[in-house]
């Protein structure tokens, strides 16, 4: 029998909108490797995302492929078919081993009467007070309480378990990896409701190796985290517990871990989640949300000539066009329009002067996290330009990469996971 597909305790989703940065990415996870640190790549792209730029699934995959043989990397590696739904997930199923399940949508549309009632009478053990190693304080569940939460999740579960179980008629149970996302919606999930929610996993025989709650705070593209620290850290502490006590309880499998999606650049939630994971010994899945676009940005930038003035270019517009632009992304960007300079200043900034306003180093006085934000949603822009864009990449692949392996690594695998004991 074959062995389940299994993924390892730390692994990065890397976003790579054009297909051509999939060595530079993999080269910061050989680096973490000479650190004593396995970081597993996962090379995501979503159908919204292959839809704007044109490509097809197969490329994130043959992409991926290449840069493994070119650099010789022996350890797994996935591909993931990201937010994906039943409509869109077909296109996907040949060249993925990674799915990451989107029941958003689905989350407080009304589930059926009868399935409700019969998941409250068959979990007893989530009426009244509820201990759970780690988690300081009880929890305290009502059956009012429970019909309530699994009220709201049940269908987004059930939609999760007709999409598990139609990948899984296509490529064979345990050949494929499963996420659950609940990120992309308004509330945050409660430690308590992320107990139900898995509760509802299981019993929908769904085997997710992570799950992605949406936590408190704003997870906006490509920049840090704003809200409360405090409560973030109580948060995580809580949820690493719930899913620890759930896998002991509801057989879910032994690796599941918490996955954060848009957790590119969250840099005050680093030390956070780093002391998390030192003190329980568990795993962790970040998405980076795409930025490898903006370390083309700034690569290019760096490159001037030709390369610069593309980028100055497609600013402008992007300026001319920001509410069609940012429309799509409005729920994980914060732009303040009036600290966006116009074209014709940016025209005439340099090389360094327009990498310094993208690459996100805080506290730099020359750093603009609102021309950041600006160019992460407008990618489409250097999609249209074709092979003009993709000769670019070609021409500068130097520099552009060099940009890449150095913000995966130093700016993110290095402050979460590297020296962890």
């Amino acid at each position: 029998m074959q062995t389940p597909l299994t993924l390892g305790k730390f692994s990065f989703g890397m976003g790579d909108r054009f297909a051509h940065q999939a060595a530079a990415q993999l080269r910061a996870c050989q680096l973490a490797a000479q650190h004593g640190v396995d970081v597993v790549p996962v090379w995501n792209k979503s159908n919204r995302e292959h839809t704007f730029i044109g490509s097809e699934p197969q490329s994130v995959f043959g992409a991926a492929q290449a840069a493994v043989h070119r650099l010789g990397w022996r350890a797994p590696w996935h591909v993931d078919a990201d937010h994906i739904r039943l409509e869109t997930v077909d296109r996907f199923v040949a060249c993925s081993d990674f799915f990451t399940i989107d029941v958003a949508d689905s989350i407080a549309k009304p589930a059926p009467a009868a399935d409700l009632a019969a998941f409250v009478e068959r979990h007893p053990e989530l009426v009244g007070t509820v201990r759970i190693e780690g988690v300081a304080q009880p929890f305290e569940l009502t059956r009012s309480e429970l019909e309530r939460i699994s009220g709201k999740y049940m269908l987004a579960v059930q939609d999760a378990g007709r999409i598990y179980r139609h990948v899984a008629a296509a490529k064979g149970e345990g050949k494929f990896i499963a996420e659950v996302s609940m990120d992309e919606t308004d509330a945050p999930q409660t430690p308590p409701e992320l107990l139900v929610i898995l509760a509802l996993i299981a019993d929908e025989k769904i085997k997710a190796q992570t799950i992605a709650p949406k936590f408190t705070g704003r997870f906006n593209k490509g920049v840090d985290y704003v809200g409360d620290l405090a409560q973030f850290e109580l948060e995580f502490n809580e949820d690493l517990a719930v899913i620890a006590h759930a896998v002991s309880r509801y057989g879910l499998p032994a690796n599941l871990k918490l996955s954060v999606h848009s957790g590119s650049d969250k840099f005050s939630l680093y030390p956070i989640i780093r002391r998390a994971l030192r003190r329980t010994g568990a795993g962790v899945h970040v998405k980076t949300a795409g930025t490898t676009w903006l370390e083309e940005v700034i690569g290019l930038s760096e490159a001037g000539g030709e390369g610069l003035a593309l980028v100055q270019e497609m600013y402008g517009y992007a300026l001319a066009h920001v509410d069609e632009l940012c429309a799509p992304y409005a729920s994980v960007i914060d732009i303040d329009r009036t600290q966006l300079p116009s074209a014709e200043v940016v025209a005439g900034w340099s090389g360094s002067r327009m990498a310094n306003a993208v690459r996100h180093i805080p506290g730099h006085p020359e750093f603009n996290a609102n021309i950041r934000q600006l160019l992460h949603v407008s990618f489409k822009l250097a999609a249209q330009k074709g092979g003009v864009y993709l000769d670019l990449l070609g021409r500068n692949e130097a520099i552009v990469a060099k940009n890449v392996t150095e913000n995966l690594f130093d700016r993110h695998l290095k402050p979460l996971l590297i020296d962890l004991d």
